[in-house]
């Protein structure tokens, strides 16, 4: 019989797991925030976050991560981001399609190198990362869940 994911993990492993999962997050909502500045974006960032849920799953196991993981909650906000960035894509349409409007107008003014110089980037990078972040999650935790079932 294989032992369940995630039972066998010991002390340090779940401590040090407490101690990063956060300093993971911070880091790709960072990535996600910074991204029409640096390297980056939404994609990259989303997926970093991501990365905290798996170590979550890998270091306590299936049954904890059921514990906190609301499947109708991650699928919804999921939705959310990708009609987010639907939204901002077809707000230039009265020019184009994904148009930055917004940099035009009076703040922003497109003063490149600021925080607010990218306009609609920025709130598309967070819909993408929200999407990527919350698909990858919901993905590692049904293949981890079917493969629990199989076993």
């Amino acid at each position: 019989m294989r032992p369940r994911c995630g039972s066998d993990m010991g002390l340090i492993v779940k401590t040090s797991s407490r101690a990063v999962i956060p300093l993971i997050g911070i880091f790709g909502a960072y990535i996600v925030m910074h991204g029409h500045l640096t390297p980056g974006g939404g994609f990259q960032g989303g997926a970093t976050i991501a990365g905290a849920g798996i170590l979550f799953l890998v270091a306590f196991g299936l049954d904890e991560m059921k514990k906190r993981y609301n499947k109708s909650l991650y699928s919804a906000l999921e939705g959310i981001g990708g009609l987010a960035f639907l939204g901002v894509a077809m707000l230039g349409m009265s020019v184009a399609f994904f148009y930055n409007t917004l940099w035009h107008t009076w703040p922003f003014n497109g003063k490149p190198g600021t925080l607010l110089s990218a306009g609609f980037l920025p709130i598309m990078n967070l819909a993408v990362g929200l999407k990527v972040f919350t698909g990858l999650v919901s993905a590692l935790t049904a293949i981890a869940t079917y493969r629990r079932w199989k076993s």
